[in-house]
């Protein structure tokens, strides 16, 4: 018990701080963001919550070490992706009108690594604590957002010199391996 409320605890904390500094990161450099987007981002956060909440109030024990082990292996993933982005990261999908396409870290393998981390995320939560219908019925909803959110970001990038070169020679989220 101690560790979900741990976890359900940090992850919560985690997607407040990453609020706060996609706030900050939009301020310095605002960005387009569609009203797509816009509309579907409450949605987003009421998912993200839903999870967090969800496994706090209603998992039990741990019983998938497997799970938690990737819950913990995807973090450096999204360190090492807002990081690469820095001040062009956000919550929001909301292009920079000044950005430029990133090809380094991450993104030298797959074009969106930040959600491949939320799909890890909102799945091996719940399923570590034994919560199957809540980590099914978090990801079937996030699917059907992220597939609008994505097109709607990736409309607005296409706009940026060199996305559709890179689109083309960059997998969505699955690397090539060889």
């Amino acid at each position: 018990m101690a560790l979900r409320i741990l976890l359900a605890t940090a992850m919560g904390g985690a997607r407040l701080a990453e609020l706060a500094y996609s706030a900050r990161n939009l301020r310095r450099r605002s960005g387009v963001e569609s009203s797509r987007n816009r509309a579907i981002y409450p949605l987003i956060i009421a998912i993200h919550t839903i999870a967090i909440v969800g496994t706090l109030l209603r998992g039990g024990r741990l019983v998938s070490p497997a799970w938690l082990a990737l819950l913990i292996a995807a973090q450096p993933l999204r360190a090492w992706v807002m990081a690469t982005l820095g001040e062009r990261w956000n919550t929001r999908a909301a292009v920079p009108p000044d950005t430029r396409i990133e090809t380094g870290g991450p993104y030298r393998y797959i074009r969106h690594p930040n959600y491949v981390v939320v799909v890890i995320e909102l799945l091996a939560l719940p399923m570590a604590f034994g919560l199957r219908r809540l980590a099914v019925a978090i990801a079937l909803a996030n699917a059907v957002l992220l597939a609008f959110r994505i097109n709607e970001e990736e409309r607005a990038l296409l706009r940026v010199p060199g996305y559709r070169e890179y689109m083309a020679s960059v997998p969505r989220f699955i690397p090539k391996l060889f």
